[in-house]
């Protein structure tokens, strides 16, 4: 079963999370299709830049608790998207949480439809956003990171637009969108990959400090007791044993 479909218009190689299933969770085997067709896109000389949508009223509803991809597949998948030398454009109009956030934050531009919602959902099952965080903090606005990461709280897209998790929202997304990949197919490919380079300088050097160690932390959290409550509370839909 294909997990990633891929469609191309006037060189923009749209790749579309196709997992219904399960709410396009980020499952290993979905991690390393979309790794695969992000290879293909960035050596292809026909794509100036690719959009990363999804099927179904969620982008992505973060890890896949039952098939999680290893941290590290995360973590390089994150960076490919940073490093892919075409600007890649996050396309929501559904609800994105925990994992998929970070995809959002890779990305060079994410838009999304007003009714979107956002959540770090980590610490509501015992554990931390960990990886995401390598192109999190470097983008966003630190208070309102730390609101969001603490309390698990759901917020909207201009809310995300305010705090730079998004470049923009409208109610129709594909309006906020057609001048954003108009002004891409205008510019010359080489001046993009250099000019994309300069932006996530900042964003790959968080990567070369802190994957190690943050890839660590999310393996050692995701195999905690803690954990293990959490997702079988999710799982079982009741509350975990520790919420007061």
């Amino acid at each position: 079963m294909t997990l990633i479909a891929r469609t191309r218009a006037r060189a923009v190689e749209t790749l579309t999370l196709d997992s219904p299933h399960n709410r396009n969770a980020l499952s290993a085997a979905l991690v390393g299709e979309l790794a695969d067709a992000l290879t293909d896109a960035g050596k292809d000389p026909g794509v100036r830049a690719i959009v990363l949508t999804h099927t179904g009223n969620t982008f992505s509803a973060g890890a896949d608790l039952k098939d999680p991809p290893p941290p590290e597949a995360l973590v390089a998948l994150l960076r490919q998207i940073v490093e892919l030398p075409k600007p890649v454009v996050a396309r929501v109009t559904g609800h994105v949480r925990a994992g998929g956030l970070g995809l959002l934050a890779a990305c060079d531009i994410a838009a999304a439809s007003t009714d979107a919602t956002f959540a770090f959902t980590e610490v509501r099952i015992g554990v931390a956003p960990a990886v995401i965080s390598l192109p999190l903090l470097p983008r966003t606005d630190p208070r309102a990171l730390a609101r969001y990461y603490l309390t698990g709280e759901r917020f909207d897209a201009p809310e995300a637009v305010a705090t730079g998790l998004l470049t923009t929202c409208d109610s129709d997304v594909d309006t906020a969108l057609a001048p954003l990949l108009d002004g891409l197919r205008r510019s010359a490919p080489d001046a993009l990959a250099e000019t994309k380079r300069l932006l996530t300088a900042r964003v790959l050097e968080a990567f070369d400090r802190d994957a190690d160690a943050l890839t660590a932390l999310s393996a050692r959290l995701f195999s905690s007791p803690q954990a293990r409550e959490g997702m079988t509370a999710f799982l079982e839909r009741r509350d975990p044993a520790w919420v007061v």
